[in-house]
């Protein structure tokens, strides 16, 4: 079971899973702007669900999941839930021990400050690892791996979820990334990330309104990751515009969100007020009608 709303990569590859395994790739839609519902993921459970995938962090809105509630839930129905953490390692605290998770994957080039082409990580749970298997079988997953066997045999602890060599230049690139962040202090990364979001909002409140433009993410900043999600009808020319003649970049989100990133680590509060009193300005000239009204490639 996966979220309609959740990031595509989630959903294309267990569509992709259960289409050549022969399952069923059951669906929930959370609302656009906040996060899934306890209930309403709870009536969507059943005995035949096996697997639950969700974002800690959504990736369009910055709506934040009760983790440890959602496992709860699932463990109840006799199914395991694997996180995705891209949007939320590095920007919030994560306990997947603590929390009971079984699963998770995520990035390190988000919050974790690792670069384009930056290494993917994963997590399993100690008493799963022996017994599940990742569909990608590799030497570095070996027992024996310098054997160079016919038949492959996995090690026992998570090495097995490993499959070729590491990027070893990329991986060498993330380690003083995390290491600022180790000296920071994720406890306190989040309090600057809540401030930071909270800011934002309220300068939105303020002097974006009267141009037509809401908040699309949730209002309490507790209920966020360390980004927000704004809604207006030329959101995509508003983006346009404001990199092209204000200097200030944002991330476009069908159908009509402007998403703003304040990585908390290195974003400061005048960065904050400048990009917000520039979207005010692009708003207010309206010179964003000087783009095209239909999206190219949006990354």
């Amino acid at each position: 079971m996966f979220d309609a709303q959740d990031f595509p990569t989630d959903r294309y590859i267990l569509q992709g899973l259960a289409e050549k395994r022969g399952l069923t790739a059951r669906q929930v839609s959370s609302p656009m702007d906040t996060a899934l519902g306890l209930d309403q993921l709870g009536a969507a459970l059943d005995d035949d669900v096996a697997l639950v995938v969700l974002s800690l962090v959504h990736y369009r809105s910055g709506a934040l999941l009760d983790m440890a509630a959602v496992n709860e839930l699932v463990r109840a129905h006799g199914a395991l839930v694997l996180w995705d953490l891209s949007h939320a390692v590095g920007s919030v605290p994560v306990d997947l021990s603590g929390t009971g998770s079984d699963l998770a994957v995520g990035c390190t080039y988000k919050y974790l400050n690792g670069g384009p082409g930056a290494p993917a990580f994963l997590y399993v749970r100690r008493e799963l690892q022996s017994t599940l298997r990742q569909p990608v079988w590799g030497w570095y997953g070996q027992r024996d791996q310098f054997h160079f066997g016919d038949a492959y045999e996995p090690v026992d602890g998570v090495e097995r979820f490993l499959a070729g060599t590491p990027p070893v230049l990329s991986m060498a690139a993330v380690e003083p990334a995390l290491d600022v962040i180790e000296q920071a202090g994720v406890r306190r990364v989040r309090a600057k990330a809540l401030a930071l979001g909270d800011f934002a909002v309220r300068l939105a409140d303020t002097w974006l309104t009267e141009h037509g433009v809401r908040l699309a993410s949730p209002r309490g900043p507790e209920q966020r990751g360390s980004h927000i999600s704004l809604t207006h009808p030329e959101a995509w020319r508003v983006c346009r515009a404001l990199a092209a003649e204000a200097a200030v970049v944002c991330d476009y989100r069908v159908p009509d969100r402007l998403r703003i990133g304040m990585p908390p680590l290195y974003t400061r509060f005048t960065e904050v007020w400048d990009a917000m009193d520039r979207l005010r300005d692009v708003l207010a000239d309206r010179r964003y009608e000087r783009y095209p009204r239909t999206p190219a490639r949006v990354t």
